[in-house]
């Protein structure tokens, strides 16, 4: 057994050193696994046999509609009425265009399901803007990324779905309300640091708007915002499955795009769907090769034993998750969320299940925690789009991004040891 788990971590470590795509890297490490285990042509078939019953799931069908309704909604013209309406709420505050690039990168991820697409769209309009009124534009940027990835935190969200898949059924209703008290919490946080940033730097206080404009663009945005309520609230009375809800989601997104908004065409549906695809199968597959990867490390017996070590290490929950912590936090700096949530959610859950600590809760720790890594170099995906949209270099953007960092870990540590920020809306509705 040794020599198995020897040869599945140096090849996937070595694979990803020689710069292999992570699905690939997944892939063959997991099969010199199973070929030194398994004698023949088994071991291969065994892996293809795994993989295509791991994608035979019903709950992975919300994913690429999710996309695609995220998809839609980046190209709908929601962007702009988010932006409108957050200014109303937030933007005549010390420093108000780092408040409204929060609060509409919050609203606009959580309707879109994307950090990417939050940060492509919402950046795309405030860097220029908070420059042109006298904001430095390594400080937009950094705020543009950092909030970005509460989307990933707050519903819906395909990593959550992917998470429930690597637990063996956590149920998505429950995560999805899990979601919502740390996703504002680090929002909050971010504008905390935000203001102080902004008082310390005597950035421009935003115009105050009038009782009537701040309430047209409420009614602007309000077909949007109604995409939440709609999602959440199927799921919640049990009217529609996590999956209908995602195909909901696109009918939704169509018709407000094309019927209401009137930013879409039916020629501008092809690269819709082109892109739809493209990112659908590029996930998919990714989900499958970790599916893989999981079982094969299931086969080995890994999880099990790096259970008995850690416990055998301490039996705090306390050290226990600031270990896990710690570890994520690390691997998130490397590695994409969706193939480190497949791989170390069946290496951790059971660790931390054995000390009584929720699954829901777990989950959203973890999602947290990569939220994080995807605002790190050298693989961090929201930190590549976030400094192309500003035109800047990483090593401009860093600096301002440390305080940022600080406000995302401290509240990392609140939701990790405060369950019920967590657990109190599931619990709430019975979930």
């Amino acid at each position: 057994m040794g020599i198995e788990v020897a040869i599945l971590v140096i090849s996937f470590v070595l694979l990803l050193i020689i710069g292999v795509p992570i699905a690939f890297s997944l892939l063959v490490s997991a099969g010199l696994t199973l070929a030194v285990s398994i004698p023949g042509d088994i071991a291969l078939a065994t892996l293809a046999q795994r993989m295509a019953t791991g994608l035979d799931s019903f709950a992975l069908l919300a994913i690429p509609f999710f996309i695609l309704a995220g998809e839609l909604m980046n190209r709908g013209g929601i962007a702009t009425r988010l932006i409108d309406f957050a200014k109303a709420l937030v933007g005549s505050l010390p420093g108000g265009l780092a408040y409204v690039n929060i609060v509409a990168c919050m609203l606009f991820g959580a309707v879109s399901g994307s950090a990417v697409a939050a940060v492509s769209a919402i950046g795309s309009f405030m860097t220029k803007r908070m420059e042109d009124e006298g904001y430095d534009r390594a400080y937009s940027a950094a705020v543009n990324i950092t909030s970005g990835t509460t989307g990933l935190i707050i519903p819906p969200s395909n990593v959550i779905i992917v998470y429930s898949l690597a637990s063996g059924g956590a149920s998505i209703g429950a995560l999805f309300l899990a979601g919502y008290l740390p996703g504002i919490l680090v929002g909050l946080l971010l504008m905390i640091t935000a203001g102080v940033y902004a008082l310390r730097r005597n950035y421009p206080v935003g115009e105050r708007i009038k009782l009537s404009v701040a309430f047209r663009y409420l009614l602007r945005a309000l077909p949007s915002l109604f995409l939440l309520i709609l999602i959440i609230g199927g799921i919640i009375s049990g009217i529609f499955t996590p999956t209908e809800a995602a195909a909901v989601a696109v009918v939704y997104a169509l018709i407000l795009s094309m019927l209401v908004y009137r930013e879409i065409s039916f020629a501008d549906l092809i690269p819709v769907l082109v892109n739809t695809c493209k990112t659908s199968g590029i996930v998919l597959f990714l989900v499958a090769c970790s599916i893989g990867m999981s079982w094969v490390m299931a086969y080995e017996d890994l999880p099990q034993n790096l259970s008995i070590w850690m416990l055998s290490f301490s039996d705090n929950p306390f050290v226990i998750l600031i270990l896990i912590n710690l570890i994520l936090l690390f691997v998130g700096v490397f590695m994409d969320i969706t193939p480190a949530v497949l791989i170390f959610t069946p290496i951790f859950l059971p660790i931390v299940q054995e000390l009584g600590i929720n699954e829901i809760h777990f989950g959203i720790i973890m999602v947290f925690n990569l939220c994080i890594g995807l605002c790190t170099p050298p693989v961090g995906s929201v930190l590549f789009v976030g400094c192309s949209i500003a035109n800047l270099k990483i090593t401009q953007v860093i600096k301002p991004l440390l305080p940022l960092f600080v406000a995302m870990i401290i509240a990392l540590l609140l939701v990790t040891f405060i369950p019920g920020l967590s657990l109190w809306l599931p619990e709430l509705f019975g979930l």
